[in-house]
């Protein structure tokens, strides 16, 4: 390549915005003189490497915005350790069939059984194939809401929680929820209804949320919303941070005799 067609080359790529492939540039041709590449060959990797790196920066800036407290895969959950995982139905979850359709997922168990972990892996592959995702805790967004009602932004508040095309949230059960938390929650999940999925996760059976709710008929009708569509998942297992406290040897599992004294 000539210094006169190097420098036009370079000219182009920072105009046109191809930061990867101006970086990339010289080291693929080397290759394609090397390997004897076409020219399509050649402009097909060099298309790529600019591609591959949008991608990277595309998960990254979703991943950010999402608000996950720590990242969690799939290929991290541990199905052996709870076995009333269905593994088949966390898979066809992956596929994300229930976010192109609008509907629920809802995650049961006792605390430390992985409804979080499994919450934000799907959450983390629907960022993988460019959805938008956003995470909080039940705890959190009292707190905001509660910020908000004073400075009059609830609207707001509102318009946010429904513009990702994933709304995660986490552990609901629990704090109660007052009737203006009730009311917002009743909203949210009524614009959501069939446009924007939420994965809810809950150490409360669907027969204790009356107790999360000061109003039995809100908790009814948000009910009614959540499970229309939906995939409902009860874990019932050990929890993995004792089990990690037991490898550590923080503590031991008390003998049979003991338990059942």
């Amino acid at each position: 390549m000539s210094d006169v067609a190097y420098l036009r080359v370079a000219s182009h790529l920072a105009r046109l915005k191809l930061p990867r492939m101006a970086d990339c540039v010289d080291a693929l041709a080397q290759e394609a003189a090397k390997r004897d590449w076409t020219y399509l060959e050649f402009l097909d990797q060099l298309l790529d490497t600019e591609v591959s790196a949008r991608y990277e920066r595309d998960v990254a800036m979703k991943t950010k915005l999402a608000h996950f407290p720590f990242i969690k895969t799939l290929e991290q959950f541990d199905f052996a350790f709870q076995p009333t995982v269905n593994e088949r139905q966390v898979r066809e979850l992956a596929t994300l069939s229930f976010v192109a359709n609008g509907e629920n997922v809802l995650l049961l168990g006792p605390p430390g059984v992985g409804k979080t972990h499994l919450a934000i892996a799907l959450g983390m592959t629907a960022i993988q194939q460019a959805t938008s995702v956003y995470f909080t805790t039940i705890v959190d967004l009292l707190e905001q809401l509660h910020r908000d009602a004073k400075e009059d932004r609830l609207d707001h508040r509102l318009h946010t929680l429904c513009r990702p095309k994933l709304l995660i949230l986490d552990e609901m059960g629990y704090f109660p929820l007052d009737r203006s938390a009730a009311q917002f929650l009743f909203q949210l999940v009524s614009r959501r209804y069939g446009r924007g999925s939420i994965i809810l996760t809950s150490n409360k059976s669907f027969g204790e949320w009356g107790d999360i709710f000061a109003d039995q008929v809100l908790a009814a009708a948000i009910l009614d919303r959540l499970l229309h569509h939906s995939t409902t998942m009860s874990i019932r297992g050990q929890s993995y941070r004792l089990r990690e406290k037991r490898r550590a040897g923080v503590f031991s599992e008390q003998p049979q005799s003991e338990r059942e004294a």
